[in-house]
């Protein structure tokens, strides 16, 4: 049956999520019992969104398995199998995540291969597709993104004026090519002098040159979660962004990235692949990060929305998988048809909106926390109301 669905996410509770951001945005009681760290809306077989049907729920991912090509239209069937091709998040950081990086779809397919066929390689991998990722701020938001100029990354790891660094500092001078090198250096220092050298790095961070401050505020910040962590020293190796809301941070397959604190509405290719470098009590595979990361400066890291209809932004990325629109409607907007083709995923954000068929589909309400479903063979929808949403899709 060919309809708008409600659609009900699950709340992934890691350790650095905040107690309150998920919580206040449903208007549920915060703070939270637990941490709130991710709130999943797709058919990931990790944790897949229910859908709430005229036979009551059911999982999106057993819906889309009943009914392929109806559910995600015949081209997405034919191109990805059966399976939507990208997971919506709402994402709250209270804490730093990891430092880390996906694979490309061609490295991703092998990786997973090999691992398969050996079943005392490292489990680095949890399926065979890639993973970029977006993410949209909807309250400030900081973020570790691509690595910087080495020439300023040098500067301020000289600045700290700890001599054991020096071959860290040489690396980076040479410029890009010298990325690498650095990186591999700062990830694989010897266990036992790590705790000495982090600390260190913070006794320094606190007098060095004022040009670099921000820089040394970070350090001595991500040592207060991470104590004794090279991951540090690494993240002065990277761009921190600082994003308003509405901006959002593109990070491609070999891309270095960390979230800091914030709030924001990400999409991805629908995977689960992540190799780590630091700042995480979880599996870190050094070698495997070298192989996959792209040891290149990214000169802007953010991206600002472009509008494409009235009332309606995207954000530009070159990726099949997925595509994201932000609608906001005031009270004088007229109804807007939904963007995007293929199945959508509809995510509110402010106030109350109404998702409905072309002709004669019952409209579901979405409000700030809540979400929809359209699936590809319900065609054209339109929305109206009072508020902001968030629809997922896949790129045309």
């Amino acid at each position: 049956m060919a309809a708008v669905f409600p659609l009900q996410g699950v709340i992934r509770p890691y350790a650095w999520g905040s107690r309150t951001a998920i919580a206040e945005l449903q208007g549920r009681p915060a703070p939270s019992d637990a941490p709130e760290a991710e709130l999943w809306l797709g058919a990931h077989p990790g944790d897949p969104s229910t859908v709430t049907g005229p036979d009551g729920p059911v999982s999106l991912a057993a819906l889309i398995a009943d009914d392929p090509k109806g559910q995600l239209g015949a081209e997405v069937a034919d191109e990805f199998g059966v399976r939507l091709p990208y997971l919506m998040k709402l994402l709250a950081a209270e804490a730093p995540l990891s430092l880390q990086a996906h694979p490309d779809a061609d490295y991703a397919k092998q990786a997973w291969a090999a691992q398969e066929a050996d079943p005392a390689a490292p489990r680095n991998y949890t399926d065979a597709h890639h993973k970029p990722e977006m993410l949209v701020a909807l309250t400030a938001f900081d973020a570790l993104c691509g690595f910087r100029a080495p020439d300023v990354s040098a500067a301020a790891i000289e600045g700290l004026a700890i001599p054991r660094l020096a071959p860290v500092v040489a690396a980076l001078r040479t410029g890009p090519s010298g990325l690498r090198d650095a990186v591999q250096t700062l990830l694989t220092w010897p266990a036992d002098d790590r705790a000495a050298l982090i600390t260190e790095v913070v006794a320094a961070a606190a007098n060095g040159p004022s040009d670099h401050a921000e820089s040394y505020s970070l350090a001595t910040d991500l040592a207060g979660h991470y104590p004794g962590d090279p991951g540090v020293l690494v993240a002065l190796l990277l761009n921190l962004v600082h994003l308003a809301p509405g901006e959002a941070i593109w990070m491609p397959a070999g891309n270095l990235h960390a979230y800091l604190s914030g709030t924001g509405v990400e999409i991805m290719a629908a995977s689960d692949n992540v190799l780590r470098g630091g700042l995480t009590p979880k599996r870190v595979d050094v070698g495997e990060l070298l192989r996959v990361l792209r040891f290149e400066v990214l000169e802007n890291p953010i991206l600002a929305a472009t509008e494409v209809a009235p009332g309606v932004q995207t954000w530009q990325v070159p990726v099949r998988e997925f595509a994201l629109y932000r609608l906001t409607l005031t009270p004088t907007t007229p109804p807007l048809s939904l963007p995007g083709t293929g199945p959508r995923i509809i995510f509110g954000t402010q106030g109350d909106v109404y998702v409905a068929e072309a002709v004669d589909g019952t409209p579901v309400e979405v409000t700030p926390g809540t979400a929809a479903y359209v699936p590809a063979e319900t065609g054209p929808a339109t929305v109206a109301g009072v508020g902001q949403i968030f629809v997922a899709s896949v790129a045309g």
